[in-house]
């Protein structure tokens, strides 16, 4: 999402990095650089106003001129500024009661019904809450169906309601049975809107009055840029706000949603979808924000997703296998299964410092469909080719190609990556191994470098 802001203010102030001083003249210029980059991203102007004066005062006063380094000094405010922008910290969900209510309100579009699952998916998984969702609107035929197909993918329970129904009258009987059921948090999924409208503000405010949540989530799409903002202020006027939702922050949106909403609504982002997966959602952290923002990728996140979802016994069994050379063909397959977890080649790109573009280069249906084709000729094979590639002759490139469906060379360009692979997995271990790593499996992946277009043993650019 921030791609496009984050190249903007990189240009920018990797001018001013490397300065020894800082004049007024060159922190005019800087900043008038920034400015644009911001109202380009669809920044709100007065988010922009307030961010510009607020650098500007620091960057002229004592701490940047004491400063050994005024450059990186500068560089820092902005880091700092971006953060106050977006809230500072974390600011997590408050559950109080038995069962812990809460309410998810937000434009039709937005992605309202989705995020219910994946919060009542992270709440079970994370907090290891007992989770029952029930949907209040009684206006869209299908979200009451789809609220239940994706409790059952989510594995929480659901509350059944129909469309001749009052919101209020479902809201109440969920809440009775959630008592009854002993469970921890109820989500309401409320109805959406194409537009804010009276009838819409009054329904939402009778439901909150009759169930009192302990939270009121606002979910908005990241897409609406300056607009999304304006939409939540909105919203927050009309109804005790606790928090927003972004979704959609994968897609081709300019960040502007981001870096207006806390301070027009003076409400936190508490999370962010980054996918249409049920498990596409990650608390919101101003801090890691703004460091993906200025190119310094996100590692604490990173780490976090690899402890969640990285098997433990497994990587302490390849790495004793890679230590002694040893890296097969089911090792790249398990491997490529946990990039799946982590988000896919894009994910886990977009939070190492500086594989901003290479992030880009890999997000979209491109590389996972060519992580696809890798699995499926993997499977196709028996465990002894697995295991000795080398051992795969004509016939049998023949057999494992039309078992998955593809040509012998696809097959080919496997093997030659499975060669790199093995390459890259021995300079995971070296001074800057992780970095090169990815840099060679973004190539595979349809990005650039060893393997990507043009260069040796790729798929096809997309």
């Amino acid at each position: 999402m921030f791609q496009n802001l984050s190249d903007r203010l990189g240009q920018t102030l990797k001018s001013i990095r490397g300065q020894a001083r800082l004049t007024e003249d060159n922190v005019k210029e800087t900043l008038r650089e920034v400015r644009r980059a911001l109202l380009e991203a669809d920044v709100a102007l007065p988010v922009v106003k307030d961010f510009i004066e607020r650098v500007r005062e620091r960057a002229v006063g004592q701490e940047v001129s004491k400063s050994l380094s005024p450059g990186q000094q500068f560089v820092k405010i902005v880091q700092q500024e971006l953060e106050a922008i977006m809230g500072e910290a974390n600011e997590g969900l408050t559950l109080k009661g038995s069962p812990a209510v809460v309410l998810v309100a937000g434009l039709q579009g937005a992605g309202k019904t989705t995020s219910v699952a994946k919060l009542a998916r992270y709440l079970r998984e994370r907090e290891k809450k007992k989770v029952l969702v029930v949907s209040a609107d009684v206006y869209r035929p299908a979200a009451i169906d789809q609220l239940e197909t994706l409790a059952k993918e989510v594995s929480v329970d659901f509350f059944p309601s129909s469309s001749d129904q009052k919101p209020v009258d479902i809201a109440q009987a969920a809440i009775k049975h959630a008592k009854i059921q002993f469970h921890d948090v109820l989500l309401i999924d409320t109805a959406g809107r194409l537009a804010i409208d009276d009838a819409m503000m009054a329904e939402i405010q009778a439901l909150n009055e009759a169930v009192t949540p302990s939270e009121t989530l606002f979910v908005v799409d990241s897409m609406t840029g300056q607009d999304a903002a304006n939409t939540a202020k909105a919203f927050n006027e009309a109804l005790p706000l606790t928090g927003v939702v972004l979704t959609k922050t994968d897609g081709d949106a300019r960040g502007g949603a981001a870096l207006s909403v806390r301070y027009i609504t003076g409400k936190p982002i508490k999370f962010m979808g980054v996918g249409e997966k049920v498990d596409a959602l990650e608390p919101f952290h101003p801090d890691r924000v703004a460091s993906r923002i200025l190119g310094m990728g996100d590692m604490l996140s990173l780490i976090e997703e690899a402890e969640r979802t990285v098997d433990k016994n497994q990587a302490a069994k390849l790495a004793k296998k890679v230590k002694k050379g040893g890296f097969d063909l089911e090792d790249f397959r398990d491997q490529l299964q946990q990039l799946k977890k982590m988000g896919g080649m894009g994910g886990m790109l977009s939070k190492l410092p500086g594989m901003g573009q290479m992030a880009e280069m890999a997000q979209g249906p491109g590389p996972e469909k060519e992580m696809g084709k890798l699995e499926a000729l993997i499977n196709s094979m028996t465990l002894h080719e697995r295991r000795r590639p080398e051992i795969i002759n004509g016939s049998r490139k023949r057999r494992i190609a039309a078992g998955a469906g593809l040509e012998i060379p696809d097959l080919n360009r496997l093997l030659k990556q499975h060669k790199q692979m093995q390459k890259m997995m021995k300079k995971a271990g070296k001074k800057g191994g992780m970095q090169n790593m990815m840099r060679g499996m973004s190539g595979m992946m349809g990005g650039r470098g060893p393997g990507g277009p043009g260069g040796p043993g790729g798929f096809p650019g997309r």
